[in-house]
C-alpha cells in the first residue's frame, strides 16, 4: 500500500492575516466572551484566564500530550464566580478570532492526482489550544473528502513531534506511511520519529534544515517524488 501523511496548516492551507502565535488572540477573545454573554467578570479575572490559556499553549510551555477543550476551558474559567455555559464560552471565544481559511491553489489538484495514482492519504494535524476538533475541520471542508483518515492531536491525544498519530494511522491501514509532508521542523521530526521519509514544504524559502529527506516549495513538486518511490 502506498500511504502518505500530510500536515494541514501551512502545508495544504493557511489562515489569512493570522498572527505568529494564537496567544495574540486570547485577550480580545476573552473580552468578546464577557461582552457577548453578558458575564460580570473583572479585568483581573480575564487576566487570570488568559494566563491559564497561555500555560496550555505549547509555544509557552512545551507539551506533547493534548487536552480537550472542555478540560482547558474548565481550568481557564475556574475563577469565574458566575453561572455560564462552558460550551457557549468555547464557541464565542473562537468566534472572535474571525479566521479566514485559504486552500492553496495546487492542493486539491495534487490530492486528486495522488488518489488517482492509488495513494491512500491521511492527515495529521495539531489543533489550536482549546479549539474543538469539529470547529477546526469546519475551516477546510473541501479537503476532508480527500482524506482516507483524519487524525488530530485531540483524537490521538498527543501533539507532534510525538509519533502517536502516525502510529495510529499505520495501525488503521496496516501499513507504514512512506512519506510525512509538513511545513515545520516538528513535522519532520514526527515523520523521523515514526520511521517515515520526510518532505518539508518551504513555501516562503526560509531555508529550514531540520533533517528532511526532501524539500519542496509547492505541492506540485511532491508528485515526482511519490512517483519515483513507487517505481523502485
Amino acid at each position: 500500500m502506498n500511504l502518505i501523511v500530510f500536515d494541514i496548516g501551512g502545508t495544504l492551507m493557511e489562515y489569512l492575516n493570522m498572527p505568529n502565535v494564537w496567544i495574540e488572540y486570547y485577550d480580545s477573545a476573552l473580552r468578546h466572551v464577557r461582552e457577548k454573554l453578558g458575564l460580570p467578570l473583572s479585568d483581573e479575572q480575564l487576566a487570570q484566564s488568559l494566563e491559564v490559556l497561555r500555560q496550555y499553549n505549547p509555544r509557552v510551555k512545551y507539551r506533547e500530550r493534548d487536552y480537550t477543550p472542555e478540560q482547558i476551558f474548565a481550568d481557564a474559567t475556574a475563577g469565574w464566580d458566575t453561572e455560564f455555559s462552558l460550551s457557549e464560552v468555547i464557541s464565542v471565544f473562537f468566534e472572535d478570532m474571525k479566521l479566514t481559511p485559504h486552500i492553496y491553489p495546487e492542493t486539491i489538484p495534487v490530492l486528486e492526482r495522488l488518489r488517482s495514482a492509488g495513494w491512500k492519504i491521511a492527515a495529521l494535524t495539531d489543533v489550536a489550544t482549546g479549539m474543538p476538533d469539529e470547529l477546526h475541520k469546519s475551516y477546510f471542508p473541501e479537503l476532508l473528502p480527500y482524506f482516507d483518515l483524519y487524525v488530530s492531536s485531540q483524537s490521538c491525544g498527543f501533539r507532534k513531534p510525538n509519533p502517536a498519530g502516525v502510529q495510529l494511522i499505520a495501525e488503521h491501514f496496516g501499513a507504514q506511511p512512506l512519506f510525512f509532508v509538513g511545513d515545520e521542523p516538528k513535522d519532520i521530526q514526527t515523520g523521523k520519529n515514526a520511521g517515515c521519509r520526510t518532505v518539508l514544504i518551504d513555501r516562503k524559502n526560509r531555508g529550514l534544515q531540520p533533517g528532511q529527506d526532501f524539500t519542496i516549495s509547492t505541492l506540485d513538486e511532491l508528485l515526482p517524488i511519490c512517483a519515483a518511490a513507487v517505481s523502485r
